[in-house]
């Protein structure tokens, strides 16, 4: 009983820890390049059991379980705490203080930082599709639509929820692979991205329309 106790005060030392690193891109690189085993540990598999969890019963239930499950912890941990100081006549104080003095409050420079940088990429992925569904450039709305293709494929095999599972197992496996065995990763890449360029070269010379230049680009030419 004691041993799981301090395991859940551990638990929540980390996820405090978790909860002040910045949000930016070198704390998740971190994260999924496991340079501090226990965070990154922690919150895989506090991620992997949650999704595997949603993808067999509701939301509002693991909701609900978790919380339950978290709370019965916190609780037990409590009463264990004021148990131990009463027989050894410590004082303690409260076994969550550090915790409940803890600033969760986001900051209003946080929260604009957060959503100018959600603004840009909504605009960046609205301005990608309407160029891919307009046909800008033939060669990358083919390519497109072989993706697209490829994704019914991919639908059909698997639902919404094992694909954000093998996502999220794949974000905390796959940068990790890449990185100890890089030289040999991208030797294979080159060649891949090298016949892939040529083949959409030859493409391209044997669809002329696809070597049109988009209209703006072309009037500005004829301005000029």
């Amino acid at each position: 009983m004691a041993a799981a106790l301090e395991t859940l005060q551990a638990l929540l030392a980390t996820l405090a820890e978790i909860q002040e690193l910045p949000l930016n891109r070198e704390s998740l690189e971190s994260l999924i390049y496991w340079r501090d085993v226990k965070k990154s540990g922690i919150v895989f598999g506090a991620g992997l059991i949650t999704l595997v969890a949603i993808s067999c019963f509701s939301v509002i239930s693991v909701f609900a379980y978790l919380s339950l499950l978290t709370l019965v912890g916190t609780v037990a941990f409590r009463i264990y705490k004021s148990v131990t100081q009463a027989v050894q006549k410590t004082n303690d104080g409260h076994p969550f203080k550090e915790y409940l003095e803890l600033d969760l409050t986001l900051s209003q420079e946080k929260v604009q930082h957060i959503a100018g940088v959600a603004v840009a990429h909504i605009n960046g992925f609205t301005a990608e599709l309407r160029r891919l569904f307009l046909v800008e450039d033939i060669i990358d709305s083919i390519k497109f639509g072989v993706i697209l293709w490829v994704f019914t494929y991919i639908g059909a095999w698997f639902n919404g929820m094992t694909l954000v599972i093998l996502a999220f197992v794949s974000l905390f496996t796959l940068p990790k692979v890449y990185e100890n065995n890089k030289q040999s990763i991208d030797t294979y890449l080159d060649l891949v991205r090298n016949k892939l360029t040529e083949i959409t070269d030859k493409i391209r010379v044997a669809l002329p329309i696809g070597n049109k230049k988009p209209v703006a680009a072309a009037e500005s030419e004829k301005d000029k």
